[in-house]
């Protein structure tokens, strides 16, 4: 099972050898960014700040920063382990498309380990300080300036809690936060997620919204922040299901919101209409600065926290980062649920250097002429996969993880004139390349083998790829010793 919670999760690091104390003064101006980037981007441990300056408070980072600590942290042995579970869910009766999808969450529903269960405030922990109105003090929080350029500090790790004014369906996003002062943060929320959404649904009704940040959260509800799911899929479902066991959430103060007992520390206030500051710029995961926008602020009214708190942040900015992990997650655990929707779908893989969501490298068992454009549109109609800019196609006999492999395909298997797709559609807020923001070019590379039907007219067909005798392969494997090779 997953751990109950960060500081749990971070003994057992430390009993193992992969997490280290750093008790020198560290500036959270540059200085930890720097470090905690040299670390992550060189496979190191997690590391735990004791000694920030302007803080109390201990600052855990690169606790995900690798696939072992993830899965430590998820209590799984592979992320093919979720898959499987989820795939369970899937057959063998339910529908293609969202509705299978929602078919399959709502069998979750009925499992008694999977949904939260309420506590009362005196079994939270999060909750045995409780600081209100002027006493509310966010520069005592670690926020981090972590690249040259930024717009001021920001912490990068704060699950953001709201529910539709309408429906009632609660959300649970990561966004990052700009501190603006002591009382009020920046909340970066783009155009196409669940929380603006929330926001402006209030705004059009004339209310204000309650918003609850929880920090250094059970790990998997951290990590279900960050999952694609569809808006009235509860998250919290979702991160008991990952757990094996029900998260407890206790009722907010003075918002009527709930977060997890266990978390450290909570942020709770009110977002009123219309009230914007202008936020970043922001060294982000892209590996470039996302500029200043308006967005809107929040007014933290009240404070809870452990006794002795800590607080979890990330660095994000150029690739490889603390995202690496959590993205190779979220590609695994929903490649049953992205079949649903394109049942085509052999496997897939989003690499990191394309910040994941902007390139899918697709494989398919192809079955017809331009089997591979229809799975192209597919995948842009496909939720959040909509964002994807390039989708290279190849054949199921293709490692989609092996990049070297994918690129000789995509490199050697295609006429550009006939085999490149390009259309128009939706991109990521973050996106820079785009010449316009929020929509751009997308492109689709079909990089399978083709058919006479597709207009391939060359003597002798498609060629056959150069591979090993097997007999012969077997041979030399068997003797390898004997060659002193």
């Amino acid at each position: 099972m997953a751990y109950d919670d960060l500081r749990s999760l971070l003994r057992a690091l430390e009993r193992e050898g992969d997490l280290k104390r750093i008790k020198a003064e560290v500036d959270p101006y540059l200085e930890v960014g720097e470090i905690v980037d040299r670390v992550q981007k060189s496979g190191g441990p997690a590391l735990l700040f004791e000694n920030v300056r302007g803080s109390r408070m201990p600052l855990a980072m690169n606790v995900f920063g690798t696939d072992r600590r993830l899965l430590k942290a998820l209590g799984l042995k592979s992320y093919g382990e979720i898959s499987d579970k989820i795939g369970g869910l899937l057959r063998p009766e339910l529908p293609h498309g969202f509705v299978g999808i929602r078919e399959a969450f709502g069998k979750l529903g009925a499992m008694t380990h999977v949904p939260p269960r309420k506590v009362k405030a005196d079994s939270a922990p999060v909750q045995e300080v409780v600081l209100h109105g002027d006493d509310v003090d966010l520069d005592t929080l670690p926020a981090l300036f972590t690249w040259p350029k930024d717009g001021g500090s920001f912490f990068n790790l704060g699950l953001t809690h709201t529910k539709d004014p309408e429906t009632g369906i609660r959300n649970l996003g990561l966004y990052r936060l700009q501190r603006h002062d002591k009382r009020a943060i920046g909340m970066h929320w783009q155009i196409h997620k669940d929380s603006r959404n929330h926001y402006q649904v209030a705004a059009r009704r004339g209310e204000r919204l309650p918003v609850a940040i929880a920090f250094g959260c059970p790990p998997a509800v951290t990590y279900a922040s960050t999952a694609p799911l569809p808006g009235d899929i509860d998250e919290y479902l979702f991160a008991g299901f990952i757990a094996g066991r029900r998260i407890e959430m206790v009722d907010c103060k003075t918002v009527p919101l709930q977060v997890p007992a266990h978390a450290e520390v909570v942020l709770e206030g009110w977002l009123e209409p219309g009230e914007m500051l202008p936020e970043g710029p922001f060294g982000d995961h892209t590996g470039f600065y996302t500029p200043q926008e308006p967005f809107p602020a929040l007014k933290i009214d009240c404070v809870t926290m452990r006794k002795r708190p800590l607080l979890q942040s990330i660095v994000v900015g150029r690739p490889p980062t603390e995202d690496g992990p959590l993205g190779r997650a979220t590609e695994r655990f929903f490649l049953p649920l992205l079949k649903i929707i394109v049942p085509d779908i052999v496997d897939y893989h989003l690499p990191e250097a394309g910040g994941f969501h902007n390139c899918a490298i697709v494989s398919i068992d192809k079955k017809y002429p331009k089997h591979a454009q229809k799975v192209m549109h597919a995948i842009w109609g496909a939720h959040m996969m909509s964002l994807t800019k390039l989708i290279v196609v190849v054949d199921s006999d293709c490692d989609v993880h092996d990049l070297h492999e994918v690129a000789w395909r995509a490199l050697g298997n295609t006429d550009y004139a006939r085999d490149l797709t390009v259309v128009e559609g939706p991109v990521d807020h973050l996106d820079h390349a785009s010449y316009q923001q929020f929509w751009g070019g997308k492109a689709g590379i079909d990089a399978t083998r083709k058919w006479p039907e597709e207009g391939y007219t060359r003597d002798g067909g498609w060629p056959d790829m150069v591979l090993s005798d097997p007999e012969t392969a077997a041979k030399v494997t068997r003797r390898w010793k004997e060659y002193g090779l």
